[in-house]
């Protein structure tokens, strides 16, 4: 160990206050720091599923309305990097209300923005405080939770990543549809002030810590932010501008390279940093980031890919869309805790849980793989059960395992590394999978043509009126009417999206059986914390 990591271990030892007893009072607290973060999962995901009627309602353009989202996206994980380090500086208590207050007080006047620059100023400083919350969930339960109910904790956190996401298609459409598009903001105030009352009433207060300012790590808190954000805002914009193709795409991300490298070369030698790189020497800590990483495009199978085919192919609404995504998001409060309480017998090996999570995902792909243009929502149901019971299978055992190997003083420094990497991962997967599913929908548009144009009964068949699929020519090889040349052209459309996307199931196939496969080869075995805590 060098001197560096030695010193930022004694920085972090000598000051980490005892635990607290852990009793009701505590449990309201915490609860509170977790209806907080689902707050902020669901202000994110609830304004990209009804983004269009935010246009709508603010007249602004497909483009415009992008950085709406890229704009908050890019505040939320770069201020993933800074929050572990502010709490433990001005205190969690403190800082974990103070950040709640102005995330609701930001939704509060978002819908009265005089103009859209001031209205994507002001979304982008939401995501900062939006993207606080949930490192602070994760350091509150790492610090206060004793070892037999620490697993219990991890399972709320993850309750971030399997129930929020989940139940935003429904909660967009009730918004949109019966109350106002304002609500897609303001929906977060009535319970952001309820957690900042039980945050102020059940967490300890802890004094402040200015001391910290004199190791402050100012070169990695621009750098890292910094060139979070533009990498996520080159993902997030890459397909619309035509990535590198554009002047814009390639400045970003090449500066976003260059950033990263720094800000990582300035934390493996600063005293004091954000990320505390060393750690990863941890086998099982570098298996959970890398396995968190992609668990981010896995679980996109049970939400992004039957929401774009409902929608496209179906023509369903999101009201309609709504129940399918809580086939996956409600039995979460159920199966999370149930998956934790199977992870505390010491007997179970957390490995073989995940393997069996990813297996259940991987498996719902495959049936996936079957998909045709004449599915309805009811074809999806057995996915979306599969998902809902791989999903915590596979978020709770990376917790453990990677949680086990970091001492309470690291706990910052773990939430900060977790939290990043799951908000790029979340990013990065809806990026590239966008991109993946539209170049495999292009691929076979182009196969299904250049068939229909090599096979000339396909285009020309006898028109009678009365058939189901309607040829676009006549035998003499013009159109029948615009009408039916619309209606071939939709057919071709729908048919190349159904294939794009069997082929996207399949490729998450692929990645789950390589997790699995990582499983196997990078982490030791990890015990319940309470078995740990008894034997020392």
């Amino acid at each position: 160990m060098n001197q560096s990591t030695t010193t930022a271990s004694a920085a972090g030892s000598a000051v980490m206050p005892a635990p607290p007893p852990f009793t009701l009072r505590l449990v309201i607290g915490l609860l509170g720091v977790l209806i907080a973060s689902l707050c902020s999962g669901l202000n994110d995901r609830v304004t990209d599923i009804a983004l269009a009627d935010v246009r709508g309602a603010l007249s602004i353009s497909t483009d415009q309305g992008s950085w709406l989202i890229g704009a908050y996206q890019a505040a939320e994980v770069s201020a993933m990097m800074l929050a572990p380090w502010f709490a433990m500086t001005f205190s969690l208590r403190r800082f974990t209300v103070a950040v709640t207050l102005a995330f609701l007080l930001l939704a509060a006047i978002l819908p009265y923005a005089p103009n859209l620059p001031v209205f994507i100023a002001l979304r982008a400083v939401q995501g900062v405080f939006g993207g606080a919350l949930p490192p602070l969930l994760m350091t509150s339960a790492l610090r206060f939770m004793p070892p037999q109910y620490k697993l219990y904790g991890l399972s709320a956190y993850a309750l971030t990543a399997t129930f929020g996401p989940n139940l935003a298609t429904s909660l967009a459409a009730i918004w949109t549809d019966y109350v106002g598009w304002e609500w897609v903001f303001w929906q977060v105030i009535p319970p952001c002030l309820l957690a900042a009352a039980m945050i102020g009433y059940g967490l300890p207060q802890d004094p402040l810590r200015f001391e910290r300012f004199r190791q402050m790590d100012f070169v990695g808190m621009l750098t890292g932010p910094a060139g979070i954000s533009l990498l996520v805002l080159a993902l997030q914009q890459g397909e619309r501008l035509d990535w590198f193709n554009s002047p814009m795409i390639t400045l970003m991300f090449f500066a976003a390279l260059a950033l990263l490298t720094i800000f990582l070369v300035n934390e493996w030698h600063h005293p004091l940093p954000l990320f505390k790189l060393q750690m990863l020497r941890r086998h099982n800590l570098a298996h959970g980031l890398i396995t968190l990483f992609g668990l981010m495009f896995l679980f996109l199978s049970g939400s992004a890919l039957p929401s774009s085919y409902m929608e496209q192919v179906g023509g369903f609404r999101a009201v309609q869309v709504g129940p399918l995504a809580l086939t996956i998001g409600l039995p979460q409060l159920l199966l999370a805790p149930l998956v934790a309480f199977v992870l505390t017998m010491r007997w179970v090996d957390s490995r073989w849980v995940l393997a069996c999570g990813l297996g259940l995902v991987a498996g719902s792909c495959y049936w996936g793989t079957h998909i045709t243009s004449v599915w309805a929502r009811d074809n999806f149901y057995l996915i979306q059960i599969m998902q809902a019971i791989g999903q915590p299978m596979a978020v709770l055992p990376i917790l453990m395992s990677a949680t086990s190997v970091v001492q309470p003083p690291e706990g910052p420094f773990a939430s900060a590394m977790f939290n990043t990497t799951r908000g790029l991962g979340s990013v990065m997967g809806s990026s590239l999978l966008a991109v993946f599913v539209s170049h495999r929908e292009q691929f076979h548009s182009n196969i299904l043509l250049n068939h229909a144009g090599s096979v000339s009964y396909l285009l020309s068949q006898p028109y009678g009126g009365d058939s189901s699929f309607l040829a676009p020519l006549n035998g003499n090889g013009a159109a029948i009417s615009t009408e039916v040349i619309t209606q071939f052209s939709k057919g071709v459309k729908q048919q190349a999206l159904v294939l794009g996307l069997a082929d996207t199931y399949m490729a998450i196939i692929g990645l789950a059986l390589l997790l699995v496969i990582l499983a196997a080869i990078l982490p030791k075995r990890a015990y319940p914390p309470q078995s740990l805590a008894r034997r020392s």
